[in-house]
Order: structure tokens, then C-alpha cells, then sequence
């Protein structure tokens, strides 16, 4: 006698929709939930569908939109079409908000967004405002990416010079080879410097010995596996690499025109926007609040999956 597995209940079935921006770029969004309409914006190279762990116990009562951004996740095959990624991110974005509140009849929804995603964020609100935002939660992201003399809250702080000449570098050493089909026809030594930048990249992110731990093993490549190892988008970060160091990212222009409630998530320890600065933002915010885990990194879903879950929580809970 054969046993047929049950069918998950709606709210537990995830789903893709495509929506068509502006370029006629069919963009997935993978959806979840019953009940009141959400949208999460991920990180820099990481899939929206990593919330699930976050939201599952909440689809009862919320519907989640987990947009892809390009390059990224079930997005990885789109391209950009413009060298400005975090503005050409904003538009996107503000195509999915529109659809949204369109096909669920309401007026707003509320948003969340880490790191990259609250970049994007901070660039829909300089275009295009808050009429479509109920509120937003803000995790460990600074409106502004370089250090200027009136602001030294950018990108590794301190350390900034530091790091952008290695992603100088890097960028560099990756140039003549854009062109290349596939990650590996990379000289091999190349292919060693881009991954180990990665590496260190997503040990900066983190604070917990336990979520290292986690980033060692799953950025581990011995010489066997990087020969064969197809890197899919490795391509489309550099790309974004490329915007970060080459464009002045500087939306604290916007701040004073976000009235409406914003939760400001601070990573403690974060070791890519230092949290005194990001502190900062929160005073210049005309509507906000801020909760601070003293012990997360910049990867706060990573480094207190916990504590990250109870403040979307009660965020969403308004």
C-alpha cells in the first residue's frame, strides 16, 4: 500500500510571480503566506528564499514578497542594464511595490531590508518617496558608502581605504576576463584571489564564533573542487563591486523626507557600518526607534537568528 504525503497548507506554499519592470525585465518574486501583504529586500549575494527559516511561523497572518534582485537568486540569469545597480535596484522595486498594492487593493505595505536591500531602500525613498511604505525596518545599512570629511560612517568605517583597494584589486585582476562564459576558465590563481576575497568578505559580515564556524565550511574550496567550481555569479558581483567604489552612494539627502516609522537594526559589532554612526541615522530619522544586538555582526539574521526573528516580529506587529 503506497503512502501519499500530505499537501503543505497554502499559507506554508511558496510560490513564484513574475513582474515586468520597467525594461520589460520579467523579475520573480517568491511569495508566501496569508494574510497582510509584506516585502523583504536581501542582502549582496544572497537568495530572498533564505528568510524562509525567519518567516514560516508568521505566514499565518502575513503575506511575504521576496523580490529577487538581478543577478541574485532565482534572478541570477537577469542582467542589468544600467552600471548604476542600486538605482536600477530602486526602480525594480518600486514597480513590485506598485504591483503589490495594486493587486491586493491596499495603499501600503510594510517593507524590510538588510545591507545591499536597505541601500536600495534608502534610493526608492530619495526617488520616489513614502506614500507606498507603511513603515520600515532598517537593518545595519547606512544611507551613505564612503566616508567623507562630515561622515565617517561609510563602508568598514576606518577600514574603508583598507578594503576598497583589495576590491580594487581584485576588480581589477577580473576585468580582462568579463567576457568569460564560465567561472572556470579563470586562471586558477585567479579564481583562488576571487574566492578567498569572498570568504573574507562574509567573515567580516559575521561576529559569532558559531556563525565563522558556518562560513568557513560553506566557503571552503581545496584545489580539486575550485578547478571544477562554477562560480555563477561571479560576473554580476564584481559588477557591483565595480558601482560601489566608483559611485558617491549618498542618500542621507532623503532623511529628513522619511516620516514614517522606521525601526533602525543595529548590529553591535558590525564590522561593515560601525555602530555609533549608524546610531547616528537614527537621531536624523524624524520617526525612528532603534534596537541594537550587542553581540550580532552585520549579518544579523546569521549571527542572532533569534533576536532577528522577534524584532521582525514585533515590527510587523507595528
Amino acid at each position: 500500500m503506497k503512502t501519499k504525503l500530505l499537501s503543505l497548507p497554502a499559507k506554508y506554499q511558496l510560490h513564484t510571480i513574475n513582474i515586468a519592470t520597467n525594461d520589460g525585465t520579467l523579475l520573480p518574486v517568491s511569495v508566501i503566506g496569508n494574510g497582510k501583504p509584506v516585502m523583504i529586500l536581501h542582502a549582496y549575494g544572497m537568495d530572498a528564499r533564505e528568510f524562509l527559516p525567519f518567516i514560516l511561523p508568521l505566514t499565518g497572518k502575513y503575506a511575504f514578497y521576496l523580490p529577487h534582485l538581478r543577478g541574485f537568486g532565482a534572478a541570477k540569469d537577469i542582467n542589468m542594464t544600467q552600471f548604476d545597480f542600486v538605482r536600477q535596484y530602486a526602480d525594480d522595486m518600486q514597480v513590485v511595490i506598485e504591483q503589490v498594492c495594486l493587486t491586493r487593493n491596499i495603499e501600503t505595505l510594510p517593507v524590510a531590508a538588510i545591507s545591499m536591500g536597505a541601500q536600495v531602500m534608502w534610493a526608492y525613498f530619495e526617488r520616489y518617496g513614502i506614500s507606498r511604505v507603511s513603515r520600515y525596518l532598517n537593518i545595519d545599512q547606512s544611507p551613505a558608502i564612503h566616508n567623507q570629511s562630515d561622515w565617517q560612517g561609510g563602508l568598514f568605517g576606518a577600514r574603508q581605504q583598507e578594503v576598497f583597494d583589495i576590491f580594487h584589486e581584485v576588480v581589477d585582476m577580473t576585468l580582462p576576463y568579463a567576457d568569460l562564459d564560465s567561472f572556470t576558465h579563470l586562471p586558477f590563481a585567479l579564481k583562488r584571489r576571487v574566492t578567498d576575497v569572498e570568504r573574507l568578505f562574509s567573515l567580516w559580515s559575521v561576529n559569532r564564533p558559531r556563525s565563522k564556524a558556518i562560513v568557513q565550511v560553506l566557503t571552503h574550496q581545496n584545489d580539486h573542487k575550485l578547478v571544477f567550481y562554477e562560480h555563477q555569479i561571479w560576473q554580476h558581483k564584481m559588477r557591483c563591486l565595480q558601482a560601489y567604489l566608483a559611485l558617491p552612494y549618498d542618500f542621507r539627502g532623503a532623511i529628513d523626507r522619511v516620516t514614517i516609522p522606521v525601526v533602525n537594526l543595529i548590529g553591535g559589532r558590525s564590522k561593515l557600518y560601525n555602530s555609533t554612526w549608524q546610531q547616528k541615522i537614527t537621531q536624523m530619522l524624524p520617526d525612528a526607534s532603534e534596537i541594537v544586538l550587542p553581540r550580532s555582526g552585520h549579518a544579523v539574521p546569521m549571527d542572532e537568528p533569534v533576536g532577528f526573528y522577534k524584532v521582525l516580529k514585533e515590527f510587523l506587529q507595528g
